[in-house]
C-alpha cells in the first residue's frame, strides 16, 4: 500500500534505476512459521519483489522450454495438482492399471534451499541469458545477502526453534537461497533441471517426477530403482553439491500407497494426507470469525482436488456448521449464517 501511494513515481524511480544501473535489492524481512514446521522465511521488500517478477517474465521462458514435463512447482498450470495427476498416470502406466506389482522410490533433498551452491547456479543461469542487461539483473538478484540488511518481526525465541543447519543465517556466503522469493523458486528448478536430465537421459527413468526438492522414480523391479538411488546418490554431491536425506528416502510397493504433494494414491483412489484434513479440521474449528470464511473455503479448495474427497469434504462441512456456517449441497463451500 506504502508503494501503491505512489505508484507512478515510485515505478519511474524503480524503472530509472534499473536502467542506469544503480538498482541494489534493500532490505529484507526475516520471520520463523511454525507450521507445519518451524522454517525461517525472509521476505523481500516489495520494491524487490517486483524485481524478481519482471526478472521471471524476462528468463523463464527461456529456460522452462527445456525443463522436461514432469518438473513441477512455480511452472504456469504446473502446481500440486498437475503433480498428483500426472503421478497418479504414471502409476497406472506402470502397473498396467493396478493390475501389476510395482515400486516407487521416493527421495528429497537434505536441507535443500540453504544447500544450493551459488556459485554453480550462477554457471547454470549466465549460460541461457545472453542479453547483458539481463543477465546482469539475474547475477545481482542471485547473489544479494539478505543477511546484510534486513529486519526480523515476530518472536525471536522462534530461531531457536529451527535447526542451525537449516537456517540461512548459518551459511557461507555462497550457500543457500532465501525461501520466500519467486526467484528463488525459480532458481531452485533450473538448478535441480540438471538431476531432471540426468534421470530421464542417463539413467532412462521413464516414470520419474519432482515437485521441488520432492522427487520419486517408479519401476517394476525394486533391484531397478535400489540401483538408481545409488546414482543418484554418487551424482547430487558431485554435480550439484546437495545430499540425499536418508531419513525421507522411502522405497516400497506402490499397492501400499504413494504419499506426495499433500495426497495418497492408493489403488483407485487419490486422497488428501490424512494430517492435513485432520489439521483443517482443526483449524475450521478454532479460527477467529474474521478469518473463518477465507480459511475455511482455502481448505475445501484444497481437499476437493483429491479424486476421493467426498468423506474428508464432509468432515470439514461438519465443522463448518459447528460454527454456524451454511455449506453448500456438494461440500465444495462455506457461507455466512446457518442453514
Amino acid at each position: 500500500m506504502t508503494f501503491e501511494a505512489n505508484l507512478e513515481r515510485n515505478l519511474r524511480k524503480l524503472y530509472d534505476d534499473l536502467a542506469d544501473g544503480s538498482y541494489a535489492p534493500g532490505r529484507s524481512i526475516c520471520f520463523v512459521i511454525t507450521r507445519p514446521k518451524p522454517r525461517e522465511v525472509w521476505a523481500s521488500d516489495f520494491r524487490d519483489r517486483i524485481v524478481h517478477h519482471l526478472l521471471y517474465n524476462r528468463i523463464a521462458p527461456g529456460f522452462e522450454r527445456s525443463f522436461i514435463a514432469d518438473s513441477c512447482a512455480c511452472i504456469k498450470g504446473r502446481g500440486t495438482l498437475y503433480a498428483a495427476r500426472r503421478l497418479e498416470a504414471k502409476i497406472r502406466s506402470v502397473t498396467q492399471n493396478w493390475s501389476r506389482p510395482a515400486y516407487y522410490l521416493k527421495c528429497d533433498l537434505a536441507n535443500f534451499f540453504v544447500s544450493i551452491d551459488k556459485e554453480i547456479l550462477r554457471s547454470l543461469l549466465l549460460a541461457k541469458i545472453d542479453e547483458p542487461f539481463w543477465a546482469s539483473l539475474t547475477e545481482l538478484v542471485l547473489m544479494h545477502d539478505p543477511r546484510t540488511d534486513f529486519e526480523f518481526r515476530g518472536n525471536r525465541k522462534l530461531l531457536a526453534r529451527v535447526p542451525p543447519h537449516k537456517r540461512l543465517m548459518e551459511q557461507t556466503a555462497n550457500r543457500g537461497l532465501p525461501i520466500g522469493n519467486l526467484s528463488s523458486q525459480f532458481f531452485a528448478n533450473v538448478y535441480l533441471d540438471v538431476l531432471d536430465q540426468h534421470a530421464k537421459h542417463q539413467l532412462r527413468a521413464r516414470h520419474y517426477i519432482r515437485y521441488v526438492d520432492d522427487f520419486l522414480f517408479l519401476h517394476e523391479s525394486a533391484e531397478w530403482l535400489n540401483a538408481a538411488l545409488a546414482d543418484v546418490d554418487e551424482f547430487l554431491p558431485v554435480n550439484l553439491g546437495v545430499q540425499l536425506n536418508p531419513s525421507k528416502t522411502i522405497l516400497q510397493p506402490v499397492a501400499r500407497g504413494v504419499d506426495f504433494v499433500g495426497q495418497v494414491i492408493k489403488p483407485w483412489t487419490r486422497s488428501t494426507r490424512r494430517r492435513t484434513v485432520n489439521e483443517a479440521v482443526r483449524r475450521i474449528g478454532t479460527v477467529g470469525a474474521a478469518d473463518f470464511l477465507a480459511l475455511s473455503n482455502s481448505y475445501f479448495g484444497l481437499v476437493g482436488q483429491a479424486s476421493s474427497s467426498h468423506h474428508d469434504r464432509a468432515q470439514l462441512a461438519n465443522a463448518a456448521r459447528r460454527r454456524g456456517h451454511a455449506v453448500n449441497h456438494a461440500l465444495t463451500k462455506t457461507y455466512r449464517g446457518s442453514v
